[in-house]
């Protein structure tokens, strides 16, 4: 980086990468006047979303929720980015239980057979995944009210403690 950069941006954050590219974009914001309540809610919203169980969707849920509810756009992305590896170990057991839900039976879902099923009638596996894909996402919206209130509920007096501690430095 040059020094001419580093002049107009400042010098670049030291420490770990945690404390590098999550504590520090949210204390930014503490500094720049965003509650720590809605910080809160845009990691929970972030958390949530990013589980949501049909891949490719979850930028898009983000990005529409933060602008809805104007959170804050960099931050929920960073937590959807994070929750990427629990949506991969989610989707599975959200598409299960969706069929168990709807007393369905399982269907199996190894690679192999999708791939038979695609090439023997796709639109016929589009309606039969896509179906599955829809009891998923039932099971989600029965499970995510619920994790966002923890989450929230969790983080908003670390966030406070933390707001405080900013606000005195």
């Amino acid at each position: 980086m040059s020094a001419r950069a580093v002049a107009e941006t400042g010098p670049l954050p030291s420490g770990s990468f945690w404390k590098r590219r999550v504590v520090a974009p949210i204390v930014g914001q503490l500094r720049q006047g965003t509650t720590p309540e809605k910080i809160a809610l845009t990691i929970a919203l972030g958390g949530v979303l990013g589980i949501f169980p049909i891949l490719g969707s979850t930028t898009i849920l983000c990005g529409l929720a933060a602008y809805w509810l104007r959170l804050n756009q960099p931050i929920i992305h960073l937590v959807h980015y994070f929750a990427y590896p629990a949506q991969l170990a989610l989707l599975i057991p959200f598409y299960r239980a969706g069929s168990t839900l709807f007393g369905q039976p399982h269907i199996p879902l190894s690679l192999s057979f999708l791939i038979d099923r695609f090439r023997a009638d796709a639109w016929q596996f589009l309606g039969d995944f896509g179906m599955i894909g829809v009891r998923g996402i039932v099971v989600w919206c029965l499970v995510a009210p619920l994790l966002a209130a923890v989450v929230y509920f969790a983080l908003r007096a670390p966030l406070r403690a933390l707001a405080r501690r900013v606000s005195v430095v």
